[in-house]
């Protein structure tokens, strides 16, 4: 399978010496725990089981000694999960899938010291669920994209095994439109463009992402953005994700030297336009208080309904503190005259 987005290895092993011909579903299903046939045939439509490196179809027969692999798009859940009764903002949803409107600060996945308080604990809730959950009960693998803690916006979930096969597909195949709204330092020097550039985990720092120098390292990465609107030391744009790397927005601007607006992991949480004197400071500081984290806005989400096929598209407007910042924006952009500085 060719494609530079992302696969997950969920299940992997070599069949022994003396195993007869069995088709890899059903041997599949008699191998791994609390995993129903149907998830495996949704695999294999979705090109995800590959036998000595290359995709089968469900009625491949094993083989003795053959490496079969179940790669999916999305990660394996690693710890158990708890129901929680957590709010959810719920734009839309029906009986495949499920949007949310992700305020700022909410987890959407449990990690590492977050097993708790997160999106996916309320939807465990919402769908229903209230025992623990194990790790290999897949019934709650239904993100198949993430948006960051402090960024805001839609997120779409499957309540169904086809729905979170088929979107996962789509977002493995850039056939889903993600349009968010950002605000960055400085005054973009084009109306419009298009960033390349491949991001990595950052080598000195796990929480990180960069942009190494060399093309050869990391992972291709696409944006796509325009101006919305100048303010002066600070931009609006819309950016379109061709690619949907982790933090990707938030590297590709740090990368071209106009951090995100209040971004504490990129150096968006200070002045880094214009001179620092102490009533332009303050005016900086109150936005930042207005806004705790980066101003980043999943807007608008859009795919082919995974079982209906019909396009649909949702849209979540900003929040209210975002356009507070804007208004506040405007309003010194039209009263002071940018000097360019970039402290």
């Amino acid at each position: 399978m060719k494609n530079d987005q992302e696969l997950f290895e969920h299940f992997q092993l070599v069949v022994d010496k003396g195993q007869t011909p069995l088709r890899v579903d059903k041997f599949l299903v008699s191998k791994m725990e609390s995993t129903s046939r149907n998830r495996i045939q949704l695999a294999a439509e979705g090109g995800y089981i590959l036998v000595n490196e290359a995709p089968v179809k469900s009625n491949y027969k094993v083989r003795p000694l053959d490496h079969i692999r179940l790669m999916l798009p999305f990660e394996k859940r690693e710890f158990k999960l708890i129901p929680q009764p957590i709010p959810l903002n719920i734009v839309y949803e029906d009986a495949d899938i499920l949007i949310i409107n992700k305020p700022a600060g909410l987890i959407v996945h449990p990690g590492h010291g977050n097993y708790s308080g997160t999106l996916l604990n309320g939807l465990a809730w919402h769908l229903g669920l209230r025992d623990e959950l194990p790790t290999e009960d897949n019934r709650m693998g239904v993100l198949v994209h993430r948006i960051d803690k402090d960024t805001t916006g839609l997120l779409a979930a499957a309540k169904s095994e086809t729905a979170q096969f088929r979107l996962a597909r789509q977002f493995f195949d850039r056939k889903v439109e993600r349009l968010y709204t950002a605000l960055v330092w400085g005054d973009m020097e084009e109306d419009q463009g298009t960033i390349t550039a491949n991001i990595a985990r950052h080598p000195s720092d796990r929480l990180r992402f960069y942009v190494p120098a060399k093309e050869t390292e990391g992972r291709h990465a696409v944006t796509h953005y325009r101006v919305l609107e100048r303010l002066g030391y600070v931009t609006l744009l819309e950016c379109r994700l061709e690619t949907g790397r982790t933090h990707q927005i938030r590297v590709h601007m740090e990368h071209m030297g106009h951090p995100i607006f209040g971004d504490t992991r990129y150096g968006g949480n200070r002045i880094c336009k214009g001179t620092p004197y102490s009533k332009y400071k303050q005016f900086v500081d109150n936005c930042f208080q207005l806004m705790p984290g980066q101003a980043l806005h999943a807007g608008a989400l859009g795919f082919n309904h995974p079982v209906s096929g019909i396009p649909v598209k949702f849209q979540a407007p900003l929040p209210e503190n975002f356009n507070r910042v804007l208004e506040k924006w405007r309003t010194y952009a039209t009263s002071a005259q940018p000097s360019g500085d970039c402290f």
